[in-house]
């Protein structure tokens, strides 16, 4: 949902932007149902976050729905992290890494600067793929150049606190919103993406937390917060549900809400 509240953000009224993953779904593993194949068929453009995401069920489901215009290759498919900062590119990956993405974190539009070559991006691509609205477009992408560079401003006064803040994560969600804003990502719940905790690593992960007077454990809403919250209770830290997405939350409708 964050791609497409980016694409409204340069479509306007020109576009229709539906989404497959939902923002209060894990992105890695969505379930294909036969109502994506129908807005797939239909679609004049897909838009996907990329650094294998996805790539559990995108590229079977684009197989499916049997529109070559939306194919890998063809001007209708884009892979938004192109020229987006992207980080924790691994040298080598093996299956003892658990879940580690070979391309880098795809978390990446939680920078700001990243929203803005996402949408820079998006709107390129709807000039080719709709050039008699190319101007529209541009105008679009203009006013959101305009808006964020404000809002980022005020975001990095509203987070300057935060500087060398300690904090847990559950999953390996925000390193371009910690670097972004200062936040220092000190250690995860999972031992390795993907893979659940042992008991082994809880104890050494409240051992490092009352050691190091780690005060915040966040979690993204579509993990279970049973032991993220026991961990924050037997550490002394407080349990923050922090949405990663836009539609995390009925109140999170755009890219500027989700800020």
């Amino acid at each position: 949902e964050d791609l497409a509240a980016l694409a409204r953000e340069v479509g306007g009224e020109l576009i229709e932007a539906q989404t497959i993953a939902k923002g209060y779904q894990a992105p890695h593993c969505v379930q294909a149902k036969p109502s994506y194949l129908l807005k797939l068929k239909r679609a004049d453009l897909f838009v996907q976050v990329g650094l294998e995401l996805e790539v559990a069920w995108a590229g079977a489901l684009l197989t499916s729905a049997r529109n070559a215009k939306i194919l890998p290759g063809s001007l209708g498919f884009l892979d938004a992290s192109d020229g987006c900062d992207i980080l924790e590119k691994p040298l080598s990956v093996d299956r003892s890494m658990g879940d580690v993405h070979p391309f880098g974190n795809p978390h990446y539009w939680l920078d700001p600067s990243n929203g803005m070559v996402i949408a820079r991006n998006i709107a390129r691509r709807l000039s080719e793929v709709d050039p008699a609205h190319a101007g529209d477009y541009e105008v679009n992408l203009a006013k959101f150049k305009k808006r964020l560079e404000e809002k980022t401003k005020e975001w990095g006064m509203l987070a300057a606190p935060l500087k060398g803040l300690r904090v847990v994560t559950y999953h390996n969600s925000w390193p371009n919103f910690a670097g972004r804003f200062g936040l220092q990502v000190v250690n995860f719940v999972e031992p390795r993406p993907g893979i659940p905790p042992s008991p082994a690593h809880v104890q050494a992960l409240e051992a490092q937390m009352k050691r190091e007077k780690t005060p915040l454990v966040l979690i993204e809403p579509y993990f279970d917060e049973k032991l993220p919250q026991k961990i924050a209770q037997d550490t002394g830290a407080r349990l923050i549900i922090l949405p990663p997405s836009v539609g995390c939350e009925p109140s999170i409708k755009t890219y500027f809400d989700l800020f």
